[in-house]
């Protein structure tokens, strides 16, 4: 455990937190000394993740509940206030993809994909922030995607949610900067997770297959790393890949060239 840090004895709650870059986080932050409230919808897969966690000193709660109904939220994270005094770093992880063309793609699925990656972000994110306002302090970051900065072929609903998460997380930190509480966006390039394989298809059922542009990207404890670091410099915006993010500097600067990339990608 490292005590010289700034995650030394801070209260860090991660979504997502059984398995990828959320379960990575989780173990990052335990090494720093930091205590962690770890949640998603998998409580076998949390306690896996809390047996892992071999520094018993380190409280690791494991709070499960679902993004898609976030009825309750207010309630939970009230209970959790109650046992750990503050929330410091807020870190919204969890979230689902796509593998379906638009015409494939019904209206309830799109609803059920901003259900969980934008609906479910900011509920959790509004139930915390007026605890962070009263303590005049925090961090709260959400997870979007490279495709969260430009369309995708099959990934229409995934696409939109993401890019809907930077308007709102923008807003978050231009309204409470005088709070001195932080607001930051990761954004994720390939990461060898099993995101592809829980994607949603045209049916709402798994996609099943680990994509081949996942499979040759960073490993999931790398990004945790990378993550960590942009908290530490407060950075607005963490990316987190090799030279796939590349694609974010053309769209900006070069949009010609980027839609003559994107041309290209196969939709299938």
């Amino acid at each position: 455990m490292i005590k010289d840090n700034m995650f030394f004895g801070k209260v860090v709650w991660i979504t997502g937190a059984s398995s990828g870059i959320g379960e990575s986080l989780v173990y990052e932050f335990v090494k720093k000394g930091a205590t962690v409230i770890a949640s998603s919808n998998d409580l076998p897969g949390l306690e896996r993740v809390k047996t892992n966690c071999s520094d018993k000193s380190v409280m690791i709660a494991c709070v499960p509940f679902d993004l898609a109904d976030t009825s309750d939220i207010d309630s939970l994270v009230k209970q959790q206030i109650s046992k750990s005094g503050r929330i410091d770093f807020l870190l919204n992880i969890g979230g689902i993809s796509q593998r379906a063309r638009i015409e494939e793609t019904p209206l309830w699925l799109d609803r059920k994909i901003f259900e969980i990656n934008y609906f479910g972000t900011i509920a959790f994110t509004k139930a915390i922030l007026p605890y962070m306002i009263r303590q005049k302090s925090g961090h709260i970051l959400a997870t979007s995607s490279i495709s969260g900065r430009f369309g995708f072929p099959l990934r229409s609903a995934y696409s939109a949610s993401k890019q809907a998460l930077h308007g709102f997380f923008e807003t978050l930190y231009l309204e409470n900067k005088i709070f001195n509480i932080r607001s930051t966006v990761i954004i994720p390039g390939r990461v060898r997770t099993s995101i592809s394989l829980h994607a949603l298809d045209g049916e709402g059922k798994e996609h099943g297959k680990l994509d081949e542009g996942l499979a040759k990207g960073i490993s999931p404890e790398k990004a945790a790393k990378i993550i960590i670091k942009g908290i530490a410099k407060n950075k607005r915006e963490i990316l987190v890949g090799k030279n796939e993010l590349i694609i974010l500097h053309i769209r900006r600067y070069f949009p010609w060239l980027f839609f003559r990339i994107a041309d290209k990608i196969k939709s299938t």
